[in-house]
This record gives C-alpha cells, sequence and structure tokens, in this order.
C-alpha cells in the first residue's frame, strides 16, 4: 500500500484558506462612495445613463436664487427630471457645463446615506450645497433616493 504524504506548505496553504473569513459586504457608506462615484463618473461623462442613477420615486428639490433676490424651490418629478437630464446632456456637452464636486461628507443614516458636498459650477463660476440621499431603492440596487441643490440661474 502506497500512502501519499502531502508537503507541509500545502497543509499551511490550505489552512491558511480556510481561515480566511466569507467576504464581507461592503458598508453603506462603501457602496454610497462607489454610486456617488459612478455618478460624477457618467455626468463629467456627459452619460444619459447617469438619469439611471435617481430612483423612479426619488424626491429631486432645487432651491432657486434668481438675481432680483426672488428664491423658489421647485421640487421635479423624478420620470420628468430623469428625462430633462437626459435632454439637457447634449446642451450641456456643448456649452461646457461642468460642476466638481469637493469637501464630500457621507453620513450613514440606518441602510442609507447623506451625502453632502459643496457643488461648483465650472460654467457659471459659484459653489452651491448639493445633498444626496442614497440607499436601496424598492428594486434593492443603490440609488439616488433624494437631491436637494441649489443654483442660480
Amino acid at each position: 500500500m502506497v500512502r501519499w504524504q502531502l508537503p507541509s506548505f500545502v497543509l499551511l496553504a490550505s489552512m491558511a484558506v480556510t481561515a480566511v473569513p466569507a467576504q464581507q459586504v461592503a458598508s453603506p457608506v462603501d457602496q454610497a462612495k462607489a454610486l456617488f462615484a459612478r455618478f460624477v463618473q457618467l455626468e463629467q461623462a456627459y452619460d444619459p445613463r447617469v438619469a439611471d442613477v435617481y430612483a423612479d420615486d426619488a424626491v429631486i428639490t432645487n432651491k432657486r436664487t434668481y438675481p432680483n433676490g426672488e428664491i423658489r424651490e421647485l421640487t421635479f418629478p423624478p420620470r420628468k427630471y430623469k428625462q430633462l437630464i437626459r435632454q439637457a446632456l447634449p446642451v450641456a456637452r456643448a456649452r461646457g457645463d461642468r460642476s466638481t464636486y469637493t469637501q464630500c461628507v457621507y453620513e450613514p443614516q440606518g441602510p442609507r446615506v447623506r451625502i453632502t458636498c459643496a457643488r461648483y459650477s465650472e460654467l457659471k463660476k459659484y459653489s452651491s450645497p448639493y445633498t444626496l440621499v442614497v440607499g436601496p431603492s424598492g428594486s434593492g440596487r443603490w440609488q439616488i433616493l433624494e437631491e436637494f441643490s441649489e443654483s442660480r440661474p
């Protein structure tokens, strides 16, 4: 009878493999960071798929300050907002209308994450507060659930 003996490095390697913990699920903050990075990447590329990052039932609110000091708060139905994004992208690209985001803070709120940034309009040369609430939508995918922005004409 022939007896096979495994070399010690094979035994050590097999013990190391069994000692590795199961793959961990990304934390809500990690998932929020990944979603926001994808959002910015699509936005910067003027890719119409940026509209798909918004949940179908997202709450989208914009506080618009006019030169005369008048302030209007607008709430957009998500389906219409997605349509507006897709229509506006070619115009934004032609004008060089681009935003950059700085000072982003990620605040966990249960299964959701609030992202607060300063958004800078490269075209209009101003900064404004920008807040997203992201998390799993009804479909289970991580999407933008709420957007609060400020703008100027």
